[in-house]
């Protein structure tokens, strides 16, 4: 299945107790990192059913105003926004990974916290907007992948009310589908004034997935073989077909004495877990 990550909603107060910074959203991260034998992993992290949010603040017309997190054994995330005349901007995002953590990281070489800031200044949102998102978008910075998606978030709220004046990211942006006339046999016109909706109806698959070939190794010996095409079927909002490329998936896992796991990451944000 789907690896399972938590929703975060973080609620900051100013001192007259009125909301100032409100944020709710999803995120998970894929960390490559070294492992005792030398070779390199890709491991998700995914947030906690218990976090924490020590360190946000407000933020005014000279502070930036942060949102803080902290969850699991010693990870922790931030990001910030600066306030500029009429509008608000993320302008870089800060991820803290404890290598320490063996349910995440068994075989680390380096042990320890690990810092990556990314760089993203984002479109400016004017003040008094809340900014929704809720396509998958993610943000690359050394070896951390960060994957967002069901973002909601204000800075510097007014009035102490998260406003109901949303700005949308592009990507939920809906576009307009191109027109299909109806195709009949022996009909030289059609009206242009009157069209019967077109029925919905269940996407056809792409082509054939690729047979990929994904091993695990305990030690020296091989201990898990899978030859597999795999597509996906979501059904969303709208259905979704995804076919897992082999030629981009990482095949990671592991193998005990008397169960075995298999973990693909095709590197677009399709985790799958077997």
């Amino acid at each position: 299945g789907f690896f399972q990550s938590y929703a975060v909603e973080v609620d900051v107060k100013d001192a007259s107790n009125a909301t100032c910074l409100y944020a709710n959203w999803m995120m998970r991260f894929l960390i490559t990192y070294e492992s005792n034998t030398g070779d390199y992993k890709t491991t998700t992290l995914n947030l906690s059913s218990s976090v924490t949010h020590d360190g946000s603040v407000c933020g005014n017309d000279t502070q930036a105003a942060v949102v803080a997190v902290q969850f699991g054994e010693g990870h922790s995330w931030s990001t910030n926004f600066t306030k500029n005349n009429e509008t608000y901007q993320w302008d870089f995002f800060t991820v803290t990974y404890n290598t320490n953590d063996t349910a995440v990281f068994p075989d680390a070489k380096r042990k320890g916290p690990v810092t990556v800031v990314a760089k993203h200044a984002s479109r400016p949102i004017q003040l008094n907007n809340v900014f929704v998102c809720h396509s998958t978008r993610s943000i690359e910075a050394e070896n951390v992948t960060q994957i967002f998606w069901n973002v909601t978030v204000q800075a510097f709220v007014q009035n102490g009310t998260v406003s109901k004046k949303e700005s949308r990211c592009h990507a939920d942006t809906p576009t307009a589908a191109p027109t299909v006339l109806p195709t009949v046999a022996n009909v030289t016109t059609v009206s242009t004034t009157t069209l019967s909706p077109t029925p919905t109806t269940p996407p056809k698959p792409v082509e054939n997935p690729d047979t990929g070939n994904y091993s695990l190794k305990s030690g020296n010996k091989t201990c898990l073989l899978a030859t597999v095409g795999l597509q996906l079927n979501v059904s969303q909002d709208k259905p979704l077909l995804v076919n897992i490329n082999p030629k981009t998936t990482i095949a990671d896992g592991a193998c005990g004495n008397t169960t075995a796991t298999l973990k693909l990451n095709d590197g677009n944000s399709t985790l799958i877990s077997f």
